[in-house]
């Protein structure tokens, strides 16, 4: 189910919102000296069960967040949301970094830090509790969320491949 959610959404339909979520300034040594130039991680999203991640790199802080977005919309992925919040708790890892996610009950708002904040509030989530673990490093969290994020199934898809109401996937 998540290798076909990749790549499969158009992005001239959708109007989409860009949170930088980390920048930092970068340098080459050369023969010459050094020369610096800035690298950007975006994300962007619909709020509306639609997110991505770009990193964009360029001599000057307004391309490298341009180029980020830009590569973020060619890296989307299909999220299921359900009554505003996630479907079930799910853990993501990359590099040193582990995130933890989890449903909230409405009115929770959410809970969550830094990077793995701009990733759930582009993608829509409205209450959840979330907890990283590890690596503090921006791109490792981000990358770590969207892991979590690509292993949530959809409820009314569960309940249909098991042949039972809605309300029977949740309360079991």
């Amino acid at each position: 189910m998540a290798d076909n959610k990749r790549n499969n959404i158009k992005t001239s339909e959708v109007d989409y919102k860009d949170r930088l979520v980390s920048i930092q300034r970068v340098t080459k040594v050369t023969k010459g000296g050094r020369t610096f130039s800035f690298s950007a991680i975006v994300v962007v999203g619909n709020e509306a069960g639609i997110v991505g991640y770009g990193l964009g790199k360029a001599k000057e802080v307004t391309s490298a967040i341009a180029k980020g977005v830009d590569d973020a919309k060619k890296h989307l992925i299909k999220v299921p949301i359900y009554k505003g919040t996630l479907p079930h708790e799910q853990t993501g890892k990359y590099s040193g970094a582990e995130v933890f996610i989890k449903p909230a009950s409405h009115g929770t708002g959410v809970i969550a830090g830094g990077a793995m904040r701009a990733v759930l509030e582009s993608v829509g989530v409205t209450d959840v509790l979330a907890k990283s673990k590890g690596s503090s490093n921006p791109h490792s969290v981000v990358k770590a969320t969207f892991d979590a994020l690509s292993k949530l199934r959809d409820p009314r898809y569960i309940a249909e491949l098991r042949g039972v109401s809605l309300d029977k996937v949740f309360n079991g």
